[in-house]
């Protein structure tokens, strides 16, 4: 039977040399994303049209043979969804209509799965097209780092309008909170039906927070996901990502139950190194290595491997790869994580 490695690291194995994807593998770093994006119209229309989608996500699998692939989406699908007018901007990013208090108890009542019917879609085909040793891996947005745009209305330094807003209307806030955390855990279980062998909750906006923000408002949320989808699925693998977390990485695992905890690249490698005595990290080079390429991309490379390389991780960036990206420097960071020669 052909492993998948990913998984078997998740399970907390260590693998030699270590499984190796990459954030926003499916991007325009790649021509032939490019290509298929300029096809498609819009950004959602390409999220939302499952031939697309899913060639698009096969893209990097083929190039270079990552151990993972991720779904082509974005987590702004969830407030799409909701009935939220999620547009993308070309060259600035997504813009919603920022919600307003009275409008959130609404939303408890929109049914939001025909709208993402073509995301369920495209993870069946990505099932059955992919190799069977690559782990086909299924996401959402975290319920705070998705409520920072759909308050805004787009993506600000440091998120003070919904920080604001949690301080100011409490009530409304932590409404809006349980609904994203209701409505992405079945997002998440429609996904590991549709043949996700792990999905992960991207929260990017988590290092903004204080301490005890971010206890309520991403540690609690996580763990109330990881439980209603391991409610509904007692098996389901579940990687978190706390972007910036800082000391707010140390006992996230157990706070949220997730089985894997993502790193961003300012962890040292040392803290990393303790965090991986309580099961599989993944991470965490710097993504601007990637851009200066040659020296600078090998030594982060065997740093990370040197570190952490006798442990249970998947080896990934420590945040998205950018549009600025060489593919050839990406194809020499797998080389280099799987000790190939250059």
């Amino acid at each position: 039977m052909t492993r998948k490695v990913v998984l078997d690291v998740i399970e907390g194995k260590t693998v030699s040399p270590p499984p190796i994807w990459i954030m926003r593998q499916a991007g325009r770093y790649l021509p032939e994303y490019r290509a298929t994006r300029a096809q498609a119209g819009s950004f959602l229309d390409l999220c939302y049209t499952p031939e697309l989608a899913t060639e698009v996500t096969l893209q990097p699998i083929r190039r270079y043979g990552f151990d993972a692939a991720i779904l082509f989406s974005d987590i702004l699908v969830i407030p799409d969804a909701l009935g939220r007018d999620v547009r993308f901007v070309e060259g600035e990013g997504p813009r919603l209509t920022p919600i307003e208090a009275r409008e959130i108890p609404a939303l408890a009542k929109v049914e939001i799965h025909r709208h993402l019917s073509p995301v369920y879609e495209t993870v069946s085909r990505l099932r059955s097209e992919l190799p069977a040793e690559t782990t086909l891996l299924g996401f959402c947005g975290a319920p705070w780092t998705v409520a920072t745009y759909m308050i805004a209305g787009r993506g600000t330094p440091d998120q003070a309008p919904a920080r604001l807003f949690a301080y100011r209307e409490r009530k409304a806030f932590d409404n809006l909170l349980a609904n994203l955390c209701e409505k992405s855990a079945e997002y998440l279980v429609r996904q590991i039906d549709a043949g996700a062998d792990a999905v992960k909750i991207f929260d990017s906006w988590a290092g903004v927070l204080d301490d005890a923000c971010f206890e309520d408002f991403c540690v609690r949320p996580m763990r109330r996901i990881v439980e209603m989808v391991r409610a509904e699925r007692p098996g389901a693998r579940i990687i978190g990502f706390p972007r910036g977390a800082g000391g707010g990485y140390e006992g996230f695992r157990d706070k949220t139950g997730v089985d894997v905890v993502a790193l961003d690249w300012t962890v040292p490698l040392s803290f990393a190194a303790r965090l991986q005595k309580q099961g599989a990290i993944q991470g965490n080079l710097d993504p601007l290595r990637v851009i200066a390429g040659g020296k600078a991309l090998d030594e982060g490379v065997d740093a990370i491997l040197q570190e952490l390389g006798s442990g249970p991780l998947i080896f990934n960036l420590g945040h998205g790869i950018t549009p600025d990206a060489d593919p050839g420097e990406v194809g020499r960071m797998v080389r280099r994580v799987r000790g190939e020669a250059s």
